[in-house]
Formats: C-alpha cells, structure tokens, sequence
C-alpha cells in the first residue's frame, strides 16, 4: 500500500468513526467527502430541524461533534493533521500531515468515543468532584470554547427556562409534527431517537427534561437531579464557524466527562427558542453567546449503558472521490 493509499483509508476510518457522533434528534446532519489528501465535511439540508432549528445552528454543532470524533479517530491512528474552516461549503477540511507515535491519551479519546452514550435516566446523589469539574471547564476552553457552570440560583434561573421553552415548543403544531418524525418508536431507517433511548416516564427534577410526547421504554431510575451540576457551554461569537467550534468542544467535552464516569445530558430547548436564549445570555452576564446547557452527573454503576441509538450506513454519508 503506497502513502496516498494509506491517507484515504485513514480518512475513511476517520469519517466512518465519525457516524457515531451525538446530534440533535440523532439526524446526523452531515456528509463526508474522501479526496486525494483531504476529508471534507459538508452540512445536510435533508436532515435538517426546518421548524426547530430554522437558521441551522444545531446543524452546526452537529456537524462540529462529528468534525472532532473524525479528528479523534485520526490522532488514535497517529496522524498528524491541520483542519480548515471556511466559510460556507465544505464547513471544514481536514488534511493528515504526517505520522506520529501514537499517544495513549489519543487511544483512551477513541476509546470513549465508542461507549459514549446520551443518557436520559436520573443520576445519582453523588456530586461530580469539584477536580473533575475543572478538568472538564478545561478542556472545554482547550477546544475553542466555554463552559459556564452555574450556581444554585442560575439553575432555578434555567429550570424556568426550559420550561418555558417546552411549554412554547409543545404548542406549536409544526414543530411538535416534525419532533414526531424523528423520536419514538422503532428507527429502522438509521436516525432518530428510539423508544429505547427514552425514559418510560419523564423524571420529576428541578431542571425537567426534554418531553419528547413521545413514550419510552428506559427506566428512568430512583434518583433526582439534586447532585446534578448544570452548565452553559457558550463562546465568544455566533458565526456558523463559532457553532462548529462549539460543536467540537461539546464533543470533547463528553468524551472527557465519559473517562470520568461523568454523564453528559444535553439540554438545547432554551437556545432553539430566542426569549429564553437571551435568559442564558443573561447567565453570562452578556459577554458570550449561549450554544447549548448540560447536565453533569455521576452516573449509578448499577445502571448499564443504554442501548445504542440508530447510526445511517457508511455508504449514506461518506462519499469517496476516486484519484
């Protein structure tokens, strides 16, 4: 196998092992292009939230979660790359510039990036540990971001509004019609979220979950969210390359929390609705641009992981450019 061989099968292990990144509703919104040298990352309209997500910032996150597992599967193989983010189409392309030895701290992000999970179920009493919480406010800032965490009032603050955002969002016929498209059920067209993906019965805690309207078959569990930590992952701009960055880190944010046992809940009804957007804005005291809240908690060990979600086939979303 001569070099340029080598660099296409990297890229298409990198953008295989980019299927398996978190996104809204599970709709994958993105598609791979192999070329000679190069892996390019580009949006998809088709699965697109039109009603939900009208200007295609979730797209962006989406699409940036996937951008980082593509570059963690790379740095597990060694190799070295430099990533451009233009504006406009390809969102970003991704160029392997040599081989290294390869780090083991590379292996463990792959390695979590296999059993990272959306967890919906209730976690424990336990408080994630105020070290663990750095390290992840850390990494965060590493990967072009911010991670807010907010104190005891700032969570009440944001328990009003995700309800609010869910009371305007269940209310609003279209976007409950498009929601039902893609959560519930069995997926057997490879998106979505299944009906084992969610909880039987919506957990009574102070920060609520989102109400898909939709039944689930997962035990929530016995617990609350009284131990749970809540944040605002946000940044400084709120360009479509400020999304995708925010996408990144996001996605280097879970598979950090997952090494430490720590589940990621994403909460993203308060940034889709723009009266309660502007209320995280205000959590940051006007300085940054909310792009998404978490829930960090410690997971039960008793729990075993949730079933996978539904990933579409290789051949959907990876394309690749003889020559």
């Amino acid at each position: 196998m001569n070099d340029t061989d080598e660099v296409k099968r990297a890229l298409v292990q990198a953008a295989d092992a980019a299927r398996f990144a978190p996104s809204i509703h599970n709709t994958q919104p993105w598609r791979w292009v192999v070329r000679e040298g190069r892996l390019e990352l580009f949006g998809v309209s088709e699965r697109q939230l039109r009603e939900q997500d009208p200007e295609g910032r979730m797209l962006l996150l989406s699409c940036g979660t996937a951008l980082h597992h593509a570059r963690v599967a790379l740095e597990a193989e060694g190799w070295r790359h430099e990533v451009d983010r233009p504006a406009g189409e390809p969102l970003a392309v991704i160029r392997p510039v040599g081989q290294v030895a390869v780090h083991p701290e590379a292996t463990r992000h792959y390695q979590m990036l296999q059993v990272r999970r959306t967890d919906r179920r209730t976690v424990t009493d336990e408080r994630v540990p105020e070290d663990t919480l750095r390290h992840l406010v850390k990494v965060t800032e590493e990967s072009g971001a911010r991670l807010h965490v907010l104190g005891r009032d700032q969570v009440l603050a944001l328990a009003v509004a995700v309800d609010r955002a869910q009371n305007a969002e269940t209310h609003d016929e279209r976007l409950s019609a498009e929601t039902a498209v893609w959560v519930g059920g069995e997926r057997p067209d490879g998106t979505g979220i299944p009906a084992s993906a969610l909880p039987e019965e919506l957990p009574l805690t102070t920060v609520a979950e989102r109400d898909f309207q939709a039944k689930g078959t997962l035990a929530a569990g016995d617990g609350h969210d009284k131990a749970a930590v809540y944040a605002v992952l946000y940044g400084e701009g709120d360009g479509a390359e400020d999304w995708l960055r925010g996408g990144e880190a996001l996605s280097r944010l879970w598979l950090a929390a997952t090494e430490q046992a720590v589940s990621v809940l994403p909460l993203s009804s308060p940034v889709e609705i723009p009266f309660t957007r502007q209320t995280l804005r205000r959590m940051l005291g006007d300085i940054g641009y909310p792009y998404l809240a978490v829930r960090l908690g410690t997971l039960d060990p008793a729990h075993s992981a949730p079933p996978k979600t539904p990933r579409l086939p290789a051949g959907q979303v990876i394309d690749v450019v003889p020559g």
